[in-house]
């Protein structure tokens, strides 16, 4: 595995008020400026133009977050080395995408501005406005070492050696965080799949979409790409679920009522396992934590 993050650029449309417009502010409440804490909108998020630029953020980081594993260091995560050149064409692709959206956007920024002078009314500077908006998004991808420096090796042996211990931690760490979502993931889908297979609503079957099993039969395939098979039980319980589930067809759980039962009870026997590790979990992280206070 190697790090890999995703970073933005992006324009911040929330600004705090200066001081002496949170103290006429803070006069209509008969309070003190210095305790109130209040902010303008510079423009408006709703508007379509800027909702498709959000959406495209919104789509690469779950891109990132799909295919890759948690690292606990913020803003980085873990990917197979084999993975790096689809990872970024794919941050190439959502980049030319965002560029699109901007210059979509950037149309609309006349009219935005006007449309938040009239909403903020006194509050409206134009100090607070870029003149454009096209080199205020951005999005790119780096592979950030997480490994200490080989020079140290030879500068500070000791302190090598202690880098290396605590990036070994740092690796563990990641290990845990792994299998907690994995199995959170896993333990979601079964418990929602279950619960529309099982029971009635007035006599009939309840509704279910064709995505309940179409999202367990994408973990399973997720699961394979990333697993670092680190946890036995996990990967014995992940087989189980993907045997129950291989071949089934939403309409045949909407069709056969012997297939319903006879999926509802595997999935019965995988949640109670679930169950188990979910409750194990929390008591390794404390253990944890008491070990690094």
């Amino acid at each position: 595995m190697t790090a890999a993050r995703l970073s933005f650029t992006w324009l911040g449309v929330r600004k705090s008020l200066t001081r002496h417009q949170k103290d006429q502010a803070a006069d209509s409440f008969d309070a003190e400026g210095k305790f109130l804490s209040a902010g303008k909108k510079l423009l408006d998020i709703s508007h379509p133009a800027f909702r498709q630029v959000t959406a495209v953020r919104g789509r690469a980081t779950q891109y990132w977050k799909t295919v890759s594993l948690p690292y606990p260091e913020p803003g980085i995560r873990l990917i197979r080395r084999e993975h790096i050149k689809r990872f970024s064409d794919a941050v190439a692709a959502f980049r030319t995408e965002l560029i699109d959206a901007v210059l979509a956007l950037n149309d609309h920024y006349a009219e935005l501005r006007v449309s938040a002078r009239e909403r903020l009314g006194e509050l409206f500077c134009n100090a607070d406005y870029p003149t454009s908006l096209l080199d205020c998004f951005d999005l790119e991808c780096d592979f950030p070492s997480v490994e200490p420096p080989d020079y140290l090796r030879r500068l500070n042996p000791a302190l090598y050696e202690q880098e290396c211990q605590r990036m070994k931690q740092r690796f563990d760490e990641a290990v845990r965080l792994t299998e907690a979502a994995f199995t959170e993931e896993l333990a979601k889908l079964v418990d929602h799949l279950a619960e529309k297979i099982s029971g009635t609503d007035d006599g009939k079957p309840k509704v279910f979409r064709d995505s309940a099993v179409e999202n367990m039969q994408q973990f399973f395939e997720r699961f394979q790409s990333l697993n670092i098979h680190s946890n036995e039980q996990l990967d014995d319980l992940v087989n189980r679920a993907e045997q129950l589930m291989s071949g089934v067809q939403p309409q045949q759980l909407r069709r056969s009522e012997t297939t319903r039962q006879h999926i509802a009870t595997g999935l019965a026997s995988v949640q109670s396992t679930l169950d188990q590790l979910l409750v194990d979990r929390p008591r390794r992280n404390i253990q944890r934590r008491r070990s690094q206070s």
